[in-house]
């Protein structure tokens, strides 16, 4: 089987190139921006004609688009979201080669949901910021494509090579710290939050699940179980050995609705940001870093609305634009693709503690 893989260098794309290359009947190309690429390419400037000739010159079975901006303003989420998604699904409409399209999406798309249900493919997507409204836009274009073509919405992924800038990542890099300089105490905030986190590795054998299957539409990849940020954050104390406190520091009064949280005053500098928009996502499905010292979500402040954050600013500490609660239902996934989450997040948090000791 003949797989081109688009946004091979980011979060997502790099496990996905290493699942498909373990499998010895499947013959990769992989496409993108950076040196890594065996052809460069940049979906967002290139033209459909181009990446059509490409395309029938490899003759792929299976196209998988990990690539995407994680980061921006509303002109950049648009143009490596919606405009190189349309330019992709253009391009196989073009060309002879018949390949199926596997998008990856994400829950930002949904937004916000009740706290305790589980979200289906079939619920009305209301993003909360423009990442998930440039996300929901390239879903629509695949589906209205007419291209044999399916959606993975990703919902947290975790794993080995978490960005340092997601709230576990920074949450990693602030234990660290506080190991390395031998403070007794971390204070954070903002742990109420509830998200569905899935291994990275999980994800990859998702996407090579969709490339072989007949399912189209739209398929959630998660846990099926919503953790409170507070959980996995007493959980990587213990694989990390930390034999301190964390001290949890409450929202003050009258700040924010019921979901505004304020940020973590661990002291955590803000990471450098990563190669490009893509999530590798051509920043592939990367997650971007926040600044300052809130225990931020991967995405910038400038896609989901908020300045930068510095240390007792009032934030979300996941500016996603999906509230305090989010889980997925995977049944679909399970129906479909045969698949289901097989790593425990025990096991992603002690792989992202490992990548943090290794700096100490």
């Amino acid at each position: 089987m003949r797989v081109l893989l688009l946004g091979s260098g980011g979060f997502l794309g790099r496990y996905v190139a290493e699942h498909l290359l373990a499998d010895p009947a499947v013959q990769l190309t992989a496409l993108g921006r950076g040196d890594d690429a065996d052809v460069r390419f940049d979906l967002s400037n290139g033209s459909p004609g181009a990446l059509t000739r490409f395309l029938n010159a490899v003759h792929p079975g299976v196209v998988i688009n990990c690539a995407g901006a994680t980061r921006g303003g509303a002109r950049e989420l648009t143009r490596h979201n919606i405009v190189a998604v349309a330019t992709v699904c253009e391009s196989l409409r073009r060309s002879g080669c018949g390949a199926r399209l596997v998008q990856i999406g994400c829950s930002s798309e949904y937004g916000p949901s009740q706290s305790g249900s589980s979200t289906a493919e079939d619920a009305v997507p209301r993003p909360g910021g423009p990442y998930g409204v440039s996300k929901l836009a390239a879903t629509e274009l695949v589906l209205g494509s007419g291209l044999d073509a399916v959606v993975l919405r990703v919902f947290s992924p975790v794993g080995p090579g978490t960005p340092a800038g997601s709230p576990l990542g920074r949450l990693a890099e602030a234990m660290r710290r506080a190991m390395q300089s031998g403070e007794s105490e971390l204070k954070l905030s903002g742990l109420g939050v509830q998200r569905d986190f899935v291994d990275v590795r999980d994800v990859a054998r998702a996407v090579h699940a969709a490339s072989l299957s007949a399912a189209q539409g739209v398929v959630n990849i998660g846990s099926g179980r919503a953790v409170r940020l507070r959980e996995a954050a007493s959980v990587l104390a213990r694989v990390a050995g930390f034999g301190g406190a964390l001290h949890e520091i409450d929202s003050p009064p009258g700040r924010g609705g019921p979901h505004h949280v304020p940020a973590a005053v661990a002291h955590v500098p803000a990471p450098a940001h990563p190669h490009g928009a893509a999530h590798g996502h051509a920043t592939a499905h990367g997650h971007a870093p926040a600044h300052g010292h809130a225990l931020a979500h991967p995405q910038a402040a400038g896609e989901h609305g908020g300045g930068p954050a510095g240390a007792g600013a009032a934030t979300y500490p996941y500016p996603d634009g999906c509230g305090s609660w989010q889980q997925a239902d995977v049944r679909t996934a399970r129906d479909r693709l045969g698949w289901r989450s097989r790593i425990p997040l025990e096991e992603s948090l002690a792989d992202i503690w490992m990548e943090a000791a290794c700096r100490i």
